[in-house]
């Protein structure tokens, strides 16, 4: 993973150019368990995902199988969804804060080295990951924020440019718009409906010899108070790997994420003896257990919904929300797919109304 910095930026530039053209013991499943998988046989090399990643897990399996390092291969994948300005969740046209401003987060972890890098909050750069990357690769640090990630970014040879689309620009408009009735704002069109999303990708990858990696990006919560960070680019809990266990990453509601370390805490269930499935399920039953009362429903079901994805080293994989009805992204030896993720409670438990959200 040692590169010159000059390779790094020829590397990255290149790359963004081309996209913008072993069993365990047996444990006690977690309660409720409702929906429960049946268990998926292992296979290497393998690459898991969030929905959005399809196109990005087949792109990452490919370059592991020709050779690629994990986790270069995985931040390919993901560049995909940061250069893509229909994407409003990740990256270019990511819908932005309350200011109308794009904020992006993102971190990686590399299984082999034990390394890790993160950037919080980065402004004008689409590919946070290759940001975070770079503070891994050339810094003994692991996160950057604000403006002095972009300062670095731009030292680092990275481009800078407006990742706020006319698509993006006009819904940040929708939404300022209907904020309160005795503003100064018209309403924008007859339009009433206001996109709100904690989308993210996370995506995570094993090699044929083990080897482990994860990255996970994001533009955050929608019309968030500037200067939020959720748990994307948190180690530990947006993304977290170790190459003698596995991988494990989260998407949702970051603030319900970081109180428990999601992900670390699911590679550590595994390291226990869990499966992936009994692992992210049992980190959900943590969260909500963690959750303060006003994002509960009368039943203590929450409001918000959290989707959580691992993997072992030997191959075996998951993904678990909350909810039913979500689904993540696989690619192995059979090809990229969508598969369905465990849950706790069926689709028909989902509160109807969730408390307003400012």
């Amino acid at each position: 993973m040692s590169v010159s910095r000059r390779d790094f930026i020829a590397t990255g530039a290149s790359t963004a150019a081309a996209i913008a053209a072993g069993a365990s013991p047996a444990v006690a499943l977690p309660s409720p368990a409702a929906g429960l998988r049946s268990a998926r046989p292992a296979s290497r090399p393998l690459v898991i995902a969030s929905t959005n990643g399809l196109r990005g897990v087949k792109l990452a399996y490919d370059q592991i199988v020709a050779g690629a390092d994990t986790l270069d291969a995985i931040i390919a994948g993901v560049n995909l969804v940061e250069l893509d300005p229909d994407d409003q969740s990740v990256g270019l046209g990511g819908l932005p804060n309350e200011e109308g401003v794009v904020q992006l987060d993102a971190s990686v972890m590399h299984g082999p080295t034990r390394r890790a890098g993160a950037v919080g909050c980065l402004e004008d750069i689409a590919t946070p990951s290759l940001v975070a990357k770079a503070v891994m690769d050339y810094t003994d640090h692991i996160m950057l924020v604000g403006a002095d990630a972009r300062r670095f970014a731009i030292n680092m040879g990275f481009k800078t440019q407006d990742l706020l689309t006319e698509k993006t620009r006009q819904d940040w408009l929708r939404w300022k718009a209907r904020l309160n009735r005795r503003d100064a704002w018209l309403d924008h069109d007859d339009d009433v409906r206001i996109k709100f999303t904690t989308g993210t990708i996370n995506m995570n990858a094993v090699n044929a010899a083990g080897d482990v990696s994860s990255c996970t990006t994001t533009s955050g919560m929608a019309w968030k108070v500037p200067g939020r960070v959720g748990d994307s680019p948190i180690i530990g809990a947006g993304q977290y790997c170790d190459n003698t266990v596995g991988a494990a990453g989260s998407t949702g509601r970051g603030e319900a994420n970081i109180k428990v370390c999601g992900a670390f805490l699911a590679v550590e269930f595994m390291r226990n003896g869990m499966s992936p499935e009994q692992a992210l399920l049992t980190v959900i039953e943590r969260v909500i257990a963690m959750t303060e009362s006003r994002l509960l429903d009368p039943k203590g079901r929450p409001y918000f919904d959290l989707n959580f994805y691992a993997m072992t080293k030997d191959g075996r994989y998951a993904g678990a929300s909350a909810y039913e009805g979500s689904d993540f992204a696989v690619c192995d030896e059979k090809g990229a797919r969508v598969e369905p993720c465990a849950f706790l409670y069926p689709g028909s438990q989902r509160p109807v109304a969730a408390p307003a959200e400012r």
